[in-house]
């Protein structure tokens, strides 16, 4: 017998997994203001969801002296200590639904734009064994939004994205999950996720199981399946 519904589900990591932006903001500001520059909450906020090369160029327009490479290093070695030191700031409800979800036998990976070592920081302090694949953003042959990254997800776990849910929390990265074909569920943080095409948006996870993203897959790709017809 066939088995239902979504075949995986794909997590972003920052903002979504672990509520990392303020760690990401306040390295940004250091970063700029050791420069003698300024850095604004508005633009902190414009990076939210954006591919570290692509924010590195924008940190050098705000006055960073260093290379991009350097800048991007900088920037992950300050957010993963901050883990390190303080452990993952999870966000309401994920961890409890990544471990359902992996009671009920559904695939999981996980997606980001940050760098490997610092994904695997993250993981690694998880409680269980909670993600069958992790692609990093030095994995992706193409940053956020486009879809590389969750393309690159699913065919390493082997499924369809149609058969998949990806969750995210910003503009840029729900863009991506909806390039890629994966029925989208956006859980917003910071930013608003209104007209980046996600088919549904929770307030929050806490209180979500593997049988509430089964009813949101069914109702999603059948919603898609009518206006296809």
């Amino acid at each position: 017998m066939t088995s239902p519904l979504p075949a995986a589900v794909l997590w972003d990591m920052d903002g979504t997994l672990v509520d990392t932006e303020a760690y990401w903001m306040a390295a940004e500001t250091a970063l700029v203001d050791s420069f003698g520059g300024e850095w604004s909450h508005e633009q902190a906020l414009s990076l939210v969801g954006m591919g570290l090369e692509g924010s590195a160029a924008i940190l050098q327009q705000a006055g960073v002296r260093m290379s991009v490479g350097a800048i991007v290093d900088h920037l992950t070695d300050a957010v993963t200590d901050q883990l390190a030191e303080r452990g993952n700031p999870y966000r309401p409800g994920a961890v409890e639904l990544l471990r359902d979800l992996r009671a009920a036998g559904i695939k999981t990976a996980l997606v980001t734009m940050s760098l490997r070592r610092m994904a695997e920081t993250v993981v690694a302090q998880l409680p269980f064994d909670a993600f069958d694949v992790v692609i990093a953003g030095d994995d992706a042959t193409r940053p956020k939004p486009f879809p590389d990254a969750y393309l690159q997800a699913a065919r390493m776990l082997g499924v369809d994205p149609a058969d998949a849910v990806a969750i995210e929390d910003s503009p840029n990265g729900m863009r991506a999950a909806v390039a890629s074909g994966a029925v989208t569920l956006g859980v917003p943080l910071m930013v608003s996720l209104v007209g980046t095409g996600a088919d549904g948006l929770w307030p929050t996870l806490e209180g979500r199981t593997a049988a509430d993203l089964r009813d949101f897959h069914t109702e999603h790709a059948a919603r898609r399946q009518r206006a296809s017809a």
